[in-house]
């Protein structure tokens, strides 16, 4: 199977080597030529252009930064892509965008699954990527191996956008987890506790979680190098919140984490971890 890949950034360098390890015979292509030079090395071949790869490919894989990009890509594919292609978008985009793009892609005979995915960085090197699943069973069954070299948990949501839906539920979940675990590390300095301790304590009953375990110990070592830049998460709050705001449907905590990021991001720390909004927790009454 033919595969090809736009968008060589953190996530997609390391989805693109663990497709060639997996035998794939994988063709890439970047706005900028350079990003491939690692992945060229490791065997991945080159497209000119992305007419030249949507051409080319059996199942054609996304991963860039929102819902204009994927438009702008998917707009190309329509036109140079044959039927029966299959495009899997591994971006984190707008629901409603997800919907759009399905459309215009099932009117020349091409396939789209959404396919945002939960893990980071690490997720990605390890191949063990959470992969959620919006568009057609039978698309999902030709790019099933393709998504079993880059994740451990494939999982169809349902019809387009689905998949967006539960990521967009994901950052709910993960920036009011955040914020949970800024108050615990709050409230435990307050009464002159050491957080550390507590944060163990805390991991092995029902508090248990991936926030209280990877960013807990973030706060408690001040380090937030980024696993998730806020200005992504930024986005991808955005994107929550437009959506729900398209609704009618009110997000009371995803407002408050939405705010603490846009904070975050207008004093500079934009590609701190997202985690960092623990100081600005920290500075609140």
């Amino acid at each position: 199977m033919k595969v090809g890949y736009i968008g060589l950034g953190i996530m997609g360098r390391p989805c693109v080597l663990n497709l060639l390890k997996a035998g794939f015979e994988v063709t890439v292509w970047a706005r900028r030529a350079e990003s491939a030079k690692p992945l060229l090395d490791a065997g991945a071949r080159w497209a000119d252009s992305v007419a030249e790869l949507a051409a080319s490919v059996d199942v054609l894989v996304s991963n860039v930064s929102d819902t204009p990009d994927v438009e702008a890509i998917t707009d190309i594919v329509a036109e140079h892509g044959r039927a029966g292609l299959v495009c899997v978008d591994m971006s984190t985009i707008s629901p409603i965008g997800a919907r759009r793009v399905a459309d215009k892609l099932a009117a020349r005979g091409i396939h789209f699954l959404d396919c945002p995915v939960s893990g980071g960085e690490a997720g990605a090197v390890a191949g063990t990527l959470t992969i959620m699943v919006g568009g057609r069973e039978d698309a999902l069954a030709t790019a099933r191996p393709v998504l079993a070299a880059m994740g451990k948990t494939i999982t169809r949501i349902g019809e387009s956008g689905a998949g967006q839906v539960a990521k967009a539920c994901n950052q709910i979940a993960v920036g009011a987890g955040i914020a949970a675990v800024a108050e615990i590390v709050k409230l435990a300095r307050a009464c002159g506790v050491d957080p550390a301790p507590v944060r163990e304590a805390l991991l092995g009953g029902f508090a248990q979680s991936r926030a209280l375990e990877v960013h807990g110990q973030r706060m408690i070592d001040d380090n937030y190098a980024p696993g998730f830049k806020a200005v992504l998460h930024q986005k991808d709050m955005g994107i929550v919140l437009d959506t729900a705001r398209e609704l009618g449907v009110t997000l009371p905590e995803a407002s408050r984490v939405k705010a603490l990021i846009d904070e975050l991001v207008r004093e500079g720390d934009g590609e701190l971890d997202s985690s960092a909004i623990a100081r600005l927790v920290w500075q609140e009454r």
